[in-house]
This record gives structure tokens, sequence and C-alpha cells, in this order.
């Protein structure tokens, strides 16, 4: 399965504890978070995926991370929520994509990520109302992330043409609501920095 060719298209919303927005997005790794430290989740939405022959669209994910300083030094924690529709092989192929094993856009997750903590299956739920995406895995996650409007009260505020290893376009965003409960771990960061990504990623 590791070179197997893989595709996800979707959108994504991430939820972290600083208290302006990430300066990791700005400064890709290289300006330490606002609290010094980077505790944060994230929910995706794969509209279209596949790897290999396997098909991963309609899937919804969760991925939970620590980072004890600077981004770019690693030692990260990581733990990732797959949606309970998947099956056994889509699991399989999602665990490669999420630890960098597949290679391609999340490769550096093999170097940066220190300690995994393992793969729950649960059931997660993705939706738009309006504008805020509200994100659920009952009892994990309850998150609810809202774009902040520009001088264009019609439009968001978004920062483009950016090399954010996320995706180069981001949606500067505010948690409405953004609790996390897992892996020993009991955070909320509502009110706090958001960002919500279009998902098109690939590899090897």
């Amino acid at each position: 399965m590791t070179d197997q060719s893989w595709a996800m298209k979707g959108e994504l919303v991430l939820s972290c504890n600083c208290t302006v927005f990430c300066p990791c997005v700005l400064s890709l790794g290289s300006h330490p978070p606002t609290e010094g430290y980077c505790q944060t989740w994230a929910g995706f939405r794969i509209d279209a995926g596949h790897f290999g022959e396997v098909d991963l669209s309609g899937l919804n994910l969760g991925l939970i991370m620590e980072i004890p300083g600077y981004m770019s030094r690693g030692n990260w924690t990581a733990g990732l929520f797959i949606d309970k529709r998947a099956s056994v092989y889509a699991v399989k192929a999602l665990t490669k994509i999420f630890t960098g094993k597949a290679g391609g856009t999340t490769s550096l997750l093999s170097i940066l990520v220190g300690k995994f903590l393992g793969v729950e299956q649960v059931p997660i739920t993705y939706e738009t109302r309006d504008k805020t995406r509200i994100f659920q895995i009952p009892k994990i996650i309850d998150g609810a992330v809202t774009p902040i409007t520009g001088k264009d009260r019609e439009k968001d505020t978004v920062i483009t043409n950016s090399e954010y290893w996320i995706a180069p376009e981001i949606i500067v965003a505010r948690s409405d609501k953004s609790k996390m409960r897992a892996f020993g771990r009991n955070w909320n960061f509502a009110g706090r920095s958001a960002e919500i990504c279009k998902l098109d990623w690939r590899g090897p």
C-alpha cells in the first residue's frame, strides 16, 4: 500500500489554543505559537478521495495535535479519529496518509510527529450552517468555527498565495465553540484562533 497514489479533496477546519490568529501560518513554523506551545484539533470532510483502489469519498476525520514549541522543530504528538463508516481498507489507508507514510502532502508528519496516540473509529459529522462549520465527534470534539468578516462585509478575511503546507489559501476564523476531550486531554479553545481551508492533498 505504501507506493499507492492517493488524493483527497474537500474541506478542513482547525481550532487551536493561539489567542490571536496562528503565527505558524504566516511564519511557516519559524515563530512559536502565541502561548509558546500548540494544542489543536482539526476536522476533515473528504468530498472525493482515493488511496489506490480504495475509495475515501464521503468520509470525515478528526486529528488532534500537540506541538511543544516551534512547529518546525518537531516532537509533535498526534491522534487520529476516523469515520465509523470507513471500511477496514479505508482505515488502513487513512492511517498511512495521516502518519505521513504514504508520502505526498502529509509526508512531513512522518518526520515531525514523535508520538502517535493511535486511531479510534467513531461517528463524525462535519456540517456548514450559513458560514459556520460545525464539527462534532460525540463526547470527544464539539466545535463551531466562523470566518472573520473582512472590510467587505460579504467576504471573509483570507490569506492567499501562502506556502503553508496545509493549503495556499486560508480563511481566517475564530472558534465559537471548541471543546476536545480525548487521550487524557481536556481542552476548550472558544474565542481563539481557527482556520478553514480547502482540502486538496495528494501523494506520493
